[in-house]
C-alpha cells in the first residue's frame, strides 16, 4: 500500500506566528540541526545530539540492531491502512472489518492469533451483545511460558477515523510485531501483541481477557505439548494516543518540549515492580529513541493497562499525561472528527515512532531478543 501525501494544514492569523517563532527557535544558534550545515526544520527534531548519546555495550547494540528494524514508513502505512475503516466504533461493522484486517495482517507476518469472545450491554439496553479482540503471539524459544504483553486498543469514537486515538497505539503495537517476526529474530520469553476493543466504553475488551485468561497462565496444552496457549505474565505495556503534544494553551506546531509519557499507577497492587518496568522503558529511551526524551508519571488512568495494574507491572505509554493533560484538553482533536490520518505532520508521527523505538528496546531486552542466524 502506497502512502498518500499528508497536506499540511491551511495557516491563518495566529497560527502563522506560531509556526514562524517555533521555526525561529529552532533555527537559534544551539538549536538542534538535522544535518551539517543545514537549519532544522521545525517537523524534524532530530534531538538527539540536544539530549546527547549513551555509551553502548556489545549487549546494548545488539539490541540497537533489532531496534534499528522499526520503519518509519511502515508505521505510516499501518497506521494509514487502519484509517480507511473510519473510527471502528465498538459494535459497528466498520469495528469487525477492521479486527479482520488486522488478524490478516499479523497472520501475513507468520503469527498465529487468537480472539478473546466475550459479551457488552450497550448503555441504555439490557440486551448483551457479542464482542470479539485479538492478539498474536511471538513463542518463546526456551522461555516460551513466560511473556510480556504489548498492548493498544483498536475501537476509537468521534466519527473521524480515530487516527490517534487509538490508530497511533495500534499501529505502534503492529510495526513491533511485523519487526519481531523476522525469521532471523529470536526471543527466550514470547510476547503477546493484544488488539483490544470496548476502550471507549470502559476497557471492556481488556477486563474481559483478564476474566477469561488470568487463570490460565503458565498451564500447558496439551500437557506434554510444548505449547502455553496463556503463557505467565511477567509485564503488560499499553499504548494509547501517541501523537499530539502540542502544549496546553495548544499551539499549531509540536511543542518544543514534546515528548513520550511513561505512566504507571502509585496505588496498584503492583506499583514497585510497575515502576521498575517504567524506568526500564524510560532508560531504554534513552539508549534507542532518536528524537524525542521520555519522562515518568504516577497517575496512569483510563486506558486498558488498568485492567491489568494490581496483577503484574503494567505501564502506559502515551503523549501527554492522561489525568493532567489529555483530561485538560491538551488535544482538541480527542474523540473529534478531526482526528485524521492528514490532520498529523511528521513530527507528529515521528512522536509515536519514538515510543516504538523505547517500548521495543525494552521489550527486547527483557525477553532476551537476538539475531540468529537463519538455517
Amino acid at each position: 500500500m502506497s502512502i498518500r501525501p499528508i497536506p499540511r494544514l491551511a495557516r491563518t492569523g495566529s497560527s502563522c506566528l506560531l509556526a514562524a517563532v517555533a521555526a525561529a527557535m529552532l533555527a537559534a544558534p544551539g538549536s538542534a540541526q538535522s544535518g551539517a550545515g543545514r537549519q532544522a526544520d521545525p517537523d524534524d527534531r532530530r534531538l538527539r545530539g540536544v539530549l546527547g548519546g549513551v555509551e553502548m555495550t556489545a549487549a546494548d547494540s545488539a539490541i540497537q540492531a533489532i531496534v534499528a528494524r522499526l520503519d518509519f514508513d511502515s508505521y505510516k502505512e499501518i497506521l494509514l491502512g487502519l484509517t480507511q475503516f473510519g473510527d471502528r466504533e465498538q459494535g459497528t461493522e466498520r469495528n469487525s472489518h477492521a479486527i479482520d484486517w488486522i488478524e490478516a495482517q499479523l497472520q501475513s507476518w507468520g503469527y498465529e492469533t487468537g480472539r478473546v469472545h466475550y459479551e457488552y450491554t450497550p448503555r441504555g439496553s439490557d440486551q448483551a451483545e457479542p464482542r470479539e479482540e485479538v492478539y498474536g503471539t511471538k513463542v518463546g524459544s526456551s522461555v516460551p511460558q513466560e511473556m510480556y504483553i504489548i498492548g493498544a486498543h483498536m475501537d476509537g469514537r468521534g466519527g473521524g477515523e480515530a487516527a490517534n486515538d487509538d490508530g497511533s497505539g495500534t499501529a505502534l503495537v503492529m510495526e513491533i510485531a511485523r519487526v519481531l517476526a523476522a525469521e532471523d529474530i529470536e526471543t527466550a520469553r514470547s510476547v503477546r501483541f493484544a488488539l483490544w476493543n470496548n476502550e471507549e466504553t470502559g476497557l471492556n475488551g481488556a477486563r474481559a481477557y483478564v476474566e477469561q485468561r488470568a487463570a490460565l497462565q503458565g498451564i500447558e496444552e496439551p500437557a506434554g505439548s510444548g505449547r502455553y496457549p496463556e503463557p505467565k505474565w511477567l509485564g503488560m505495556v499499553q499504548h494509547d494516543m501517541m501523537m499530539w503534544d502540542h502544549g496546553n494553551p495548544v499551539t499549531y506546531r509540536q511543542a518544543l518540549d514534546a515528548d513520550v509519557d511513561i505512566e504507571f499507577q502509585l496505588g496498584s497492587e503492583k506499583s514497585d515492580e510497575a515502576a521498575a518496568l517504567a524506568l526500564k522503558l524510560l532508560n531504554a529511551n534513552r539508549m534507542f529513541a532518536t528524537d524525542y526524551p521520555a519522562v515518568m508519571s504516577n497517575s496512569m488512568s483510563n486506558t486498558d493497562s488498568r485492567a491489568f495494574q494490581d496483577l503484574v507491572p503494567a505501564v502506559s505509554l502515551r503523549e501527554n499525561r492522561r489525568l493532567y493533560e489529555t483530561g485538560n484538553r491538551a488535544n482538541p482533536h480527542w474523540h473529534q472528527p478531526t482526528d485524521l490520518f492528514v490532520t498529523f505532520s511528521d513530527a507528529d508521527f515521528r512522536l509515536a515512532f519514538n515510543a516504538a523505538q523505547t517500548t521495543l528496546g525494552a521489550i527486547a531486552r527483557l525477553v532476551e531478543a537476538r539475531v540468529v542466524p537463519v538455517q
